[in-house]
């Protein structure tokens, strides 16, 4: 009879096991999305904190760009336009004097493989369901 108890009691232990597994499981995916979504809001966040200062830069040279100073001094350097009364000048360059740059060269580089733990983590906080960008 008490090898039947033990029996029984290791037959409980183990499926205590099981269900404490199967609970901590299905309590760590949805703690992974809700800590993912978290992190895309922020990243949203910085994102559009990012393109109002960029519109704002925006608004001011359309601002600019709207004065008459600014209208000729595109006009004298992109066009080559001049006020009635001055004369124009161009220097030109001779032929085949134009330098070449060429593209420095850079060596090739290597992803770093992620540590195990580091990745194992990265699973837990959910950080490697949001790509930074």
């Amino acid at each position: 009879m008490t090898e039947r108890r033990r029996f029984g009691f290791w037959r409980l232990l183990a499926l205590g096991v099981v269900v404490l597994v199967v609970v901590a499981a299905s309590g760590i995916f949805p703690f992974r999305q809700i800590i993912a979504q978290s992190r895309s809001v922020d990243l949203a966040g910085q994102k559009l904190d990012a393109l109002v200062a960029e519109n704002l830069q925006l608004e001011q040279q359309v601002a600019a760009l709207r004065s008459p100073e600014e209208v000729e001094r595109l006009a004298r350097e992109q066009f080559g336009l001049v006020m009635p009364g001055e004369i124009a000048y161009v220097a030109v360059a001779p032929d085949g004097d134009e330098p070449s740059v060429a593209a420095p060269y850079l060596p090739p580089t290597f992803e770093e493989e992620t540590p195990w733990w580091r990745a194992f983590w990265h699973f837990i906080t959910g950080s490697d369901l949001v790509t930074d960008g």
